[in-house]
């Protein structure tokens, strides 16, 4: 009896033992406590050593064993490192090393066994450029223009006798490891990154006989990725926060190259679970209209029926209290008036901007209003936009204004794109806004136009070194400016610490801004052609557009399945096309 309950108290044991081995990490919390968030992370070794701070090897010895491949586990034994020493205060112990591309994430660093046991002091300096590492924070001067604003890139840190730290999370291509405390010797096997993204495929893709424009689009892609992160920010070191305006250019991109992906609808509810009517998205009038074009935009390319029914209520209140601000065909909307930056000092501009932006959100309700069948609603919206039809305003010479104007559809389109947007190329472009504007130049035929204005203007981006799209880019400025992976040349402009204006002066200038990716967008729609007029892309139009390109072949997400496309043109200028659809969706071909 006695040898029985001892087996029956064994095998409890043993199989709650069992048991145990197959628990799930969230079984440990409360439910209600526990988030579990989507997000994979790899680990990055450093690509090469940008800059040593000096020569003299008992300053710093060995600094290319920080490249060395190292498996992430230290031993009492570990060699093959490099040490920093610091004999004066006045001396500098450092070096910059380059993980390849732009990342989001962490640092982790590796100390190997050293004789005293106490913890020494590092500097580390995260970097979207070279230069960025080297400058210093909060000063009034472009080299110290830096910040610390929404994720630390700038700090001191205790490094543990043999033992390993992880810290950052910020988004950097380089960094920068300065020895502090001096009379000690502190020897490091290797610095790595550990990069945070959403591992999802991408189901989109663009090639073309241009490999520049290749590469804008993949930049453009994995721009929007790395912002991709719990929800869908701006950019991964500074505007790590939802902008509904920015938001736009950022879900064209992600329905084109990933398809309907869940941070879209978690963060479009957040801005609308923060922002109660009467209020403002993000406090800017016109953030709330794009938050309704996002949604006409979204349900076209995802047809989630069930999902766009959710947000009817908050549709027609935002709708009808858009409409409240309509007088005589004029937007009269509140405070917060804003487009973008370039043209934030220009009151005549914004007006021009929201009276086209307010028609353009009335016609995205009304076809919203038709999905949702609900009917007052259509003729609401439609009568708002008959209105705003008959006061056209003035362009002043400006391509934000022009690009909406056009979009809008008031007066010539053709004329307005090829006279105002189209003139002097890339010259007064925008980031944010040039999806805009080559989307009103695709309005106008101008075609050939568009791609050599992202040749140019996107493409200069890539010829500074960038791996990422940035938050602004004066044309002009990098006509003049030396690469952002290298440090600056005596008497070359510094693009970074010079350039930016308004809140992204010098260093705190973001250079992975999820607004800049238009590019990747456009060409999808508008050069492999494919653009969905049903919702859930049911009907699919493709309509090529070549410019001077031979050919071009890629791939387009739906809800159905991917679209499969290839375009060749002969010597005499004819496209032959090949379109592989699923099941399901209708193709219109049209040349």
């Amino acid at each position: 009896m006695k040898r029985h309950l001892l087996f029956t108290v064994f095998m409890t044991i043993f199989i709650s033992c069992i048991t145990a081995q197959h628990k799930r990490f969230d079984d440990f919390f409360d439910s209600s406590h526990f988030k579990p968030v989507k997000l994979s992370s790899a680990t990055l070794s450093p690509q090469r050593i940008v800059w040593v701070s000096t020569t003299d090897k008992n300053t710093i010895s060995a600094p290319d064993n920080l490249l060395k491949p190292f498996d992430g586990q230290l031993a009492t034994n570990t060699t093959d490192f490099c040490t920093f020493f610091k004999q004066e205060d006045t001396d500098t112990a450092a070096v910059i090393l380059d993980f390849g591309r732009e990342i989001y994430g962490n640092i982790r660093i590796f100390a190997p066994i050293r004789s005293d046991k106490k913890t020494v002091r590092i500097r580390v300096r995260l970097g979207e450029s070279v230069s960025e590492t080297m400058s210093e924070t909060g000063g009034t001067t472009a080299d110290s223009s830096a910040t610390n604003d929404h994720s630390l890139r700038d700090y001191i840190l205790e490094i543990p006798w043999l033992g390993s730290i992880e810290t950052g999370q910020s988004g950097f291509r380089f960094v920068r490891i300065d020895l502090l405390d001096k009379g000690v010797k502190l020897p490091l096997k290797t610095v790595q990154a550990i990069c945070r993204y959403r591992d999802i495929p991408y189901l989109g893709s663009f090639h073309c006989n241009d490999e520049r424009l290749n590469r804008i689009w993949e930049t453009g892609a994995y721009t929007v990725h790395l912002n991709m992160q719990e929800y869908l920010w701006d950019g991964i070191k500074r505007d790590r926060l939802v902008w509904l305006g920015d938001m736009h250019p950022e879900v064209m991109t992600i329905t084109s190259v990933f398809g309907n992906n869940e941070v879209i609808t978690k963060s479009l509810d957040f801005a609308r679970d923060n922002t109660p009517l009467p209020g403002w998205m993000n406090d800017m009038c016109a953030y709330s209209l794009w938050w309704l074009i996002i949604h006409r935009d979204l349900y076209l390319y995802s047809g989630n029926y069930e999902y766009l029914k959710k947000q009817h209520t908050y549709i027609s209140g935002l709708l009808r209290q858009i409409i409240s601000h309509i007088h005589n065909g004029k937007e009269a909307l509140p405070t917060g008036r804003f487009l973008d930056w370039p043209t934030a000092r220009n009151p005549n501009v914004i007006h021009s901007g929201l009276q086209s932006l307010s028609l353009i959100s009335m016609r995205a309700g009304e076809q919203l209003a038709i999905w949702l069948e609900d009917k007052k609603l259509q003729k609401e919206c439609s009568d708002c936009a008959l209105n705003l039809e008959k006061n056209i305003p003035e362009l002043h010479d400006n391509k934000q204004a022009a690009a909406l104007s056009v979009l809008a559809g008031y007066g010539n389109v053709e004329e307005t794109a090829l006279a105002v947007i189209a003139r002097d190329g890339a010259e007064r472009f925008a980031t944010f806004y040039g999806y805009y504007m080559l989307e009103a130049l695709a309005a106008g035929n101008c075609y050939e136009q568009a791609l050599k204005i992202i040749s140019d203007y996107w493409g200069a981006m890539l010829d500074l070194g960038a791996t990422t799209f940035w938050e602004d880019l004066d044309y002009s400025d990098a006509l003049k400016a030396a690469r952002i992976d290298e440090v600056i040349p005596a008497g070359k402009y510094d693009i970074h610490a010079k350039g930016g204006d308004h809140c992204y002066k010098g260093f705190r200038h973001s250079f992975c801004h999820g607004w800049a990716s238009g590019p990747t967008a456009w060409m999808s729609r508008y050069v492999l052609g494919a653009i969905p007029i049903e919702p859930g892309c049911k009907t699919v139009r493709i309509s090529p557009h070549l410019g001077n390109l031979d050919w071009v072949e890629g791939t387009v997400p739906t809800p159905l399945g991917i679209i499969k496309i290839s375009h060749k043109k002969s010597s005499s200028g004819k496209i032959t096309s090949r379109v592989e659809a699923p099941e399901g969706i209708r193709v219109i071909l049209k040349k």
